[in-house]
């Protein structure tokens, strides 16, 4: 089966063809940085303007590049939720219609279920079952996966998310949109011993996250510490440090908790080099394996939402007439493939 998917939940607009038996035929994607970076952050209108002018330009690029065509599509899969709600529309509207015109079978995909399905796109993907961690700007959560669509919750941040906490910290220390990398990229010039910032939620049972409380810490070392050179990377560090290892941590009791030795890490804060450092560490010292998405699939993509659709396609599921999108959309209410 060849599908092609759509990736509109937010600012980049995706667009790839997975074939079934070839695989990842091409992907295409555009960043809408520059447009949101004057205001610092995402602005929902014109994130949804800018996806109705890339689509059908990044659409064309797409099919010459991946050397097929429209009439050579067997279905269409887009993002269904959780994101933007007119940013999902604009891909729902256009996936549903153009399959509509072609007489093909359309399904909308969970965004998240998108993200952590993406390593199963590299020449070695991960078994099941497994522990995911999702992390991006939006969702820090902690999965065990037993099989597509099979997903139980283990844990979940009660407030903001690490990829959120990362772009809050960024504009506190004055760095430019997108904030993750910008810390990152900061932190590299600092020293991560320099604050001690809190571990949340790493002195009680369970696998639940908080990063509310280590923003506040870094708001504080801003305010009440003499300034001198270097301070800023040093924050930035000291805080990356933090966030790190308790995302590291977790993961670590969640593999022990569950038995399971495989974990799969996806969301754009799993493109984080420090992440990537501490989690190879541990699943070294546990004999256990951890896997990734390609860098390019870390962040929105189409990719990821071709390879989704394609396995509940091909497991018959299919929309109906009507068109629906889900801002708010829990992992947890997912099936299994044609289970529905």
């Amino acid at each position: 089966m060849r599908v092609l998917g759509i990736e509109t939940s937010c600012d980049e607009t995706g667009v790839a063809v997975y074939d079934s038996e070839k695989g990842l035929l091409a992907h295409k994607l555009y960043s809408q940085i520059d447009l949101h970076a004057d205001y610092g952050g995402v602005v929902p209108e014109l994130a949804s303007r800018d996806h109705v002018r890339k689509l059908i330009p990044l659409l064309r690029e797409l099919l010459a590049e991946a050397g097929t065509s429209l009439e050579a599509l067997d279905g269409i899969a887009y993002t269904a939720g959780p994101g933007l709600a007119g940013a999902l529309m604009v891909g729902a509207v256009f996936g549903r219609s153009l399959a509509w015109s072609l007489g093909l079978p359309s399904v909308g995909v969970h965004h998240m279920e998108g993200h952590l399905l993406a390593p199963m796109l590299e020449p070695a993907p991960p078994g099941f079952p497994f522990i995911a961690l999702l992390v991006s700007g939006g969702h820090t959560q902690l999965m065990r996966v037993d099989g597509i669509g099979r997903y139980a919750l283990l844990g979940e941040s009660i407030d903001d998310a690490a990829g959120e906490a990362f772009d809050k910290v960024a504009k506190m220390l004055k760095l430019d949109y997108p904030g993750g990398p910008a810390v990152a990229r900061l932190a590299e010039a600092g020293d991560s011993e320099r604050f001690d910032f809190p571990r949340p939620m790493l002195d009680r049972p369970g696998l639940d996250f908080s990063f509310s409380g280590l923003k506040t810490s870094v708001m504080n070392a801003l305010r009440t510490t003499d300034d001198y050179p270097g301070k800023p990377a040093d924050i930035a560090a000291s805080f990356q440090a933090a966030a790190v290892d308790t995302l590291a941590r977790k993961c670590e009791r969640a593999l022990k908790e569950t038995g399971v030795k495989r974990l799969v890490v996806a969301g754009g804060v799993s493109a984080n080099k420090l992440l990537r450092a501490k989690l190879g560490e541990m699943v070294a010292r546990r004999r256990a394996e951890v896997f990734y998405p390609a860098l390019p699939f870390c962040t929105d993509n189409g990719a990821m939402i071709a390879f989704a659709g394609c396995q509940r396609l091909l497991a018959g599921e299919h929309e109906g007439m009507g068109i629906t999108v889900r801002p708010r959309w829990p992992m947890t209410e997912l099936q299994a493939p044609g289970a529905a």
